[in-house]
């Protein structure tokens, strides 16, 4: 019964309603998820607001990818940087309110709040909506190693220039584990997915044109 439900689900994933639904509600999540940001976006105000909002950005390529499947297109690229984006973002967003419950001076169900639960709930979706969707995608080692230049470049700017996601109080004392721990999951994001991607599967939308219309 449970494997009849399993395989039901897989096929939804390529219905075209489901994609609209997944589509609707990344959009707006996407939309929320920079209006969340905007008190950091203001105090950095400078063209290192491209690295800000990792969880939106990371939702938006994801958004992009949706509509691309729903009229018939594809980005490699786009892909690639959805795929490992939405995944170590929506793990590290989930630890990070865990851990910051954790240390703080309260029992650990008292420190978290609605919004925590709504926030880690949302980000597992993200990273469990890449995951699935890696059975589609059709990015290569190219593609990989230019959204593992850009994660890494990230975490290195987040972390030397103090531009990371704002913490709970309670992780500032610990924001050198936190740095190491980001980079980590960047590297366990791009193995997975380099695992997940690379190796030939019969669902891979090989037969919708490129973006760019170029092969």
């Amino acid at each position: 019964m449970w494997k009849w439900y399993w395989e039901t689900f897989k096929a939804w994933l390529d219905h075209r309603w489901f994609l609209w639904v997944l589509f609707t509600v990344n959009l707006l999540g996407t939309l929320y998820g920079f209006y969340w940001y905007k008190n950091q976006l203001i105090h950095i105000g400078s063209w290192l607001n491209l690295f800000v909002p990792d969880s939106p950005t990371a939702s938006a390529a994801f958004t992009l990818v949706l509509l691309m499947y729903i009229i018939g297109r594809r980005s490699p690229l786009l892909e690639a940087f959805a795929a490992v984006t939405l995944f170590k973002y929506g793990i590290w967003a989930v630890a990070m309110i865990v851990a910051g419950a954790w240390t703080k001076d309260l029992p650990f169900l008292q420190a978290l709040r609605w919004t925590d639960w709504m926030l880690a709930a949302s980000h597992l979706g993200m990273a469990w909506q890449a995951v699935l969707y890696s059975r589609f995608f059709t990015f290569g080692t190219r593609e990989l190693s230019l959204v593992a230049a850009w994660t890494l470049l990230n975490d290195g700017l987040d972390y030397g220039l103090g531009i990371h996601p704002w913490l709970p109080a309670s992780l500032y004392p610990f924001l050198p584990a936190v740095a190491v721990f980001t980079v980590c999951l960047s590297l366990i994001s791009l193995a997975l997915f380099a695992r997940l991607v690379l190796p030939p599967r019969p669902e891979r939308k090989w037969s919708l044109p490129l973006l760019t219309g170029k092969e």
